[in-house]
């Protein structure tokens, strides 16, 4: 929540910075890259971001270029998608700005993670760039302000222009996870078109833990049973997915693959932030803890979702995310196994053009190598290989 002094300085920053945005709405980046992106660097991690959640929630940051939907244009259970390019859980964690985000031209967009009671998350400083790394790392630890206010918002927006996923998570505190993510499936089930269920977050104790096959089956069966008791209230079938971590031994990967396919879970976000730190690394809060985002991940959830993508036969949607910054990176994740893609840490050094960009850049890619649609190029590479 803020302060009165954040509040005021928050307002005035992001008036300052939509009435820049409003210069650029035909489409050109170079103010952000030159000007508005290195003027928001100068502030601290956290401010910047909410600084840019309250700039789309009163709608400053809208970007005019659209992509050409006859070739991004999917559905996937059910659900239409303009185009493959969502925003990853973590920007809006409280459905804030959920309006805003898709006027910036997103596909779809996931809110959250949201825990059932309010949480404050772990002390400041939490938030860290890397900037020659093109990353940040973040230990914020589920700061959320709980079911009831998020479902406040929820139940007040219009129609959408494209799918909103929910993102769950447990209480710091809690010692009944599979309640938690229950009670969030029945408080907040109603409002989305998909729910995610958070198990790999490294910044809460022992929440990766429940990635094990065993407690994970046991969680994912309450879930599933209390969704299933939604439907039979709203008449509509809730997807479920699992948000999984890219810090997974080969063994991992089998058992959340057995337990998804034997629970028909309807798919995998791959995947969340690493603890892993490479030697690349050159930013000066390379040591801080927290879960590293960005360039650096990006190889590592791409090897994930090829993974998961031959572990599950191809038969469960996956949405990959972690280090997508370009039409390129999109392409290799998609090629990879993924038929939607998340970003993030990319905002914090692009901008909302960063939307528009890769949807071009894609559309561009997808042309010259001949596929009509963009679902055509899904688990493609795994063909190739096959092939070799």
């Amino acid at each position: 929540m803020f302060t009165s002094g954040f509040k005021y300085s928050a307002y005035a920053a992001g008036i300052s910075v939509g009435a820049a945005i409003g210069l650029t709405l035909n489409g050109n980046e170079r103010i952000y890259s030159s000007v508005i992106m290195p003027a928001v660097q100068c502030l601290d991690g956290e401010r910047a971001h909410r600084i840019a959640v309250f700039s789309a929630k009163y709608n400053m940051m809208r970007f005019s270029s659209k992509p050409d939907t006859s070739t991004l244009h999917q559905t996937i259970l059910g659900m239409k998608f303009e185009n493959p390019v969502g925003i990853a859980a973590g920007f809006d964690k409280h459905a804030e700005a959920v309006e805003g985000l898709f006027s910036m031209g997103f596909g779809f967009v996931e809110i959250g993670s949201v825990t059932p009671e309010p949480q404050a998350g772990n002390e400041k400083p939490r938030v860290f760039r890397l900037i020659p790394d093109k990353a940040i790392i973040n230990r914020y630890g589920f700061n959320s302000e709980g079911h009831s206010a998020v479902e406040d918002r929820l139940k007040g927006l219009p129609i959408l222009d494209g799918p909103l996923g929910v993102n769950l998570g447990k209480n710091k505190t809690s010692t009944d996870a599979a309640n938690d993510y229950v009670l969030g499936v029945r408080n907040l089930g109603r409002y989305a078109n998909y729910l995610v269920i958070n198990v790999s977050s490294p910044n809460t104790p022992g929440l990766r833990s429940l990635q094990g096959r065993q407690q994970l089956h046991d969680l994912l069966s309450k879930v599933v049973a209390e969704r299933d008791e939604l439907t039979k209230s709203i008449g509509r079938k809730v997807p479920v997915l699992v948000k999984i971590a890219p810090d997974l031994t080969d063994k991992d990967k089998e058992d959340i693959a057995a337990v998804v396919l034997e629970l028909k879970i309807a798919g995998l976000i791959v995947s969340n932030t690493t603890l892993s730190r490479p030697e690349s690394l050159q930013g000066s809060a390379k040591s801080e803890a927290g879960g590293l985002s960005g360039e650096p991940l990006k190889r590592m959830s791409t090897r994930l979702i090829h993974d998961m993508y031959k572990l599950t036969k191809g038969s469960v949607l996956i949405i990959g995310a972690g280090g997508v910054s370009s039409g390129q990176d999109a392409y290799e994740k998609l090629a990879a196994g993924a038929s939607l893609i998340q970003i993030y840490s990319c905002l914090a050094y692009i901008g909302p053009p960063a939307v528009s960009k890769i949807n071009r850049e894609l559309t561009s890619i997808l042309r010259e190598k001949g596929y009509w649609n963009v679902q055509d190029v899904v688990g493609s590479a795994h063909i190739a290989q096959k092939k070799t």
